[in-house]
């Protein structure tokens, strides 16, 4: 994963980042947002399912104080007791009827009982279901008299709200309890949708202790809680005691569906702002990136030693002030590439000039001597052939040295003429044994008994052995042995030159063949190996150093000619 990030060009680098930095950043304000979206929904389902308990609440006190005002209100008329005297059911409940109809709404409860509980005269919907005799409402009531006693009232598989008002008589001994009117309401499912309606949606369940009575919901008690906010509250009779509860439930449906709208939306808003906010990066980093690239393909032309190339400098920011001194170092590097470029050409003029008047000094030497002495001296004709020889051998000499420098035959060779290794190293090894011999220094000769042919331009490969053989000679000022061996391996040729010297500097030994290669020499400037090593490889061979006490050098020469590519 690493290495595919970082191979990945600056501007998707920019751009992912990008992304995942708003990613990020609208993901956390989701969870936040989430978070506060929930608590501030829990805390107005709380509130509003404790403020529907509150209207539930000052709705049953309203009905309550009003069964109560009208059940004071009919237990102290005359005509109402005269009638509850008279014991008669049908006559209290024609009666009762009239007067409660006037002053009440049909839809209550209106019970008369005698002392003991037992029901003389019923009125209102639902009362054909209660029982007739010994009326526990009333019974738990009668404690509390003469005052009213108002609660719930569970009869059969039906829930009332009551009001049990004791109705008295003056007799001589005082007042005497004639008769108990019990008036309620009935809690069905009707009541309960009211009720939900009154609250603004809440729903309402009302329990007693075998299970639901009334409910808008209409699974009855909700299984998981977690989908409603609720509040308990328990259902108490006349005598105060619990006879069931009623659950006020809030369903959080509503507050999900915002969340979904509100998580949608900010889902588009998250959606809009990524993809804006990758425009408007991919936007600024074009700019941005558009100078910095051109700046790395002119570093890369600069790479390929291309110096004029110029790049955009117009902005006004730090890319532009960039630009500007990139330029002006293109320009410097230029300036600075032509001057040392013209010190350079004239630094090998010098050291060329001064290298060949070193390698011309000696052959120059011989065709000065001679002429002069053939000028200036009657010498006999044995010795004037002699000066004449040594004459055109150094003309030769010179001549090949010329063509050397020349370079005009490089990577080619000339006049290729089947020759014994033998005889080349031969040859070297004579037109160096002068200087040996006063340098006292040996030669010793390795050579195979069988003859060793090739094809091989002689004079130049003379000329590599002779130079071998000379750099040998001044690594040895004070004497010394060089060993030059000769074999055959498969089909090449090898030649070795190896000498009891110093060996070779370290400081050059990387670059031993490259041209003005030297070190600790008086005279010349290394060009010899550089030029006889170039000879070998014309001839489709290879010439390195090996290590060795001294220095040794190793020259392999394919036994068929072979043309260098």
């Amino acid at each position: 994963m690493a290495s595919r990030l970082h191979r990945m060009s600056l501007l998707w680098k920019i751009l992912l980042s990008t992304s995942i930095v708003i990613s990020i950043l609208f993901a956390v304000t989701l969870v936040v947002v989430q978070r506060h979206v929930l608590q501030s929904a829990n805390r107005t389902l709380d509130q509003e399912v404790n403020g529907s308990f509150q209207a539930y609440d000052s709705l049953w006190r309203a009905r309550a104080e009003k069964l109560a005002t009208v059940s004071l209100l009919l237990s102290k008329m005359s005509d109402i007791r005269r009638i509850f005297g008279t014991g008669d059911p049908a006559t209290i409940r024609d009666s009762l009827g009239e007067l409660w109809s006037a002053i009440s709404e049909q839809e209550a409860l209106v019970l008369v009982t005698g002392v003991g509980g037992d029901v003389i005269a019923t009125l209102g919907p639902g009362s054909e279901s209660l029982s007739m005799n010994n009326l526990a409402v009333v019974m738990a009531a009668r404690s509390a008299f003469p005052r009213q006693s108002s609660g719930f009232m569970v009869q059969g598989s039906r829930l009332y709200q009551v009001m049990v008002t004791p109705v008295y008589v003056d007799t001589a001994g005082g007042p005497a309890l004639l008769n108990i009117l019990v008036a309620g309401y009935l809690i069905d499912a009707v009541v309960a949708q009211r009720l939900k309606e009154a609250t603004g949606g809440s729903d309402f369940v009302f329990l007693d202790g075998h299970g639901v009575i009334a409910s808008t919901l209409p699974r009855g008690v909700p299984g998981v809680k977690d989908d409603y906010a609720s509040v308990v509250k328990p259902l108490l009779g006349v005598d105060a005691s619990r006879i069931g509860e009623l659950h006020i439930y809030r369903s959080f449906s509503a507050a999900r569906q915002n969340l979904s709208v509100l998580l949608r939306e900010v889902y588009i808003v998250w959606l809009a702002a990524v993809m804006a906010g990758v425009a408007l990066t991919w936007w600024i980093a074009r700019q941005i990136l558009r100078p910095v690239q051109e700046l790395d393909r002119a570093a890369t032309r600069i790479a390929g030693e291309d110096y004029a190339v110029q790049v955009h400098e117009d902005d006004q920011d730090e890319l532009g002030r960039l630009g500007h001194t990139f330029n002006t170092m293109c320009v410097a590097l230029q300036r600075a590439r032509a001057n040392l470029i013209r010190q350079e050409r004239m630094s090998t003029i010098g050291r060329l000039a001064t290298s060949i008047v070193h390698d011309l000094r000696n052959p120059l030497a011989a065709i000065y001597g001679g002429a002069e002495m053939l000028i200036d001296l009657d010498l006999p004709p044995p010795q004037v052939k002699r000066l004449a020889a040594n004459i055109y051998h150094s003309a030769g000499r010179l001549r090949e040295m010329l063509s050397d420098l020349a370079g005009v035959a490089r990577g080619k060779v000339n006049c290729a003429e089947n020759c014994d290794v033998r005889e080349v190293i031969a040859a070297a090894c004579d037109a160096a044994a002068s200087e040996a011999e006063n340098q006292g220094a040996t030669i010793v000769l390795k050579l195979s008994d069988q003859p060793i042919e090739l094809p091989l331009d002689r004079v130049r490969m003379e000329r590599v052995l002779f130079n071998l053989i000379t750099n040998a000679l001044e690594a040895m000022p004070d004497g010394g042995s060089i060993n030059i061996g000769a074999s055959q391996v498969d089909d090449y040729a090898l030649i070795d030159v190896e000498d009891t010297g110093a060996g070779i500097p370290a400081e050059i030994r990387d670059r031993l063949f490259e041209p003005f290669a030297t070190a600790g020499k008086k005279d010349g400037l290394g060009l010899g190996l550089a030029l006889s090593r170039q000879t070998v490889v014309d001839h489709g061979g290879d010439m390195w150093m090996e290590p060795a006490a001294g220095a040794r050098f190793v020259i392999r020469l394919p036994l068929k000619r072979v043309v260098p590519a």
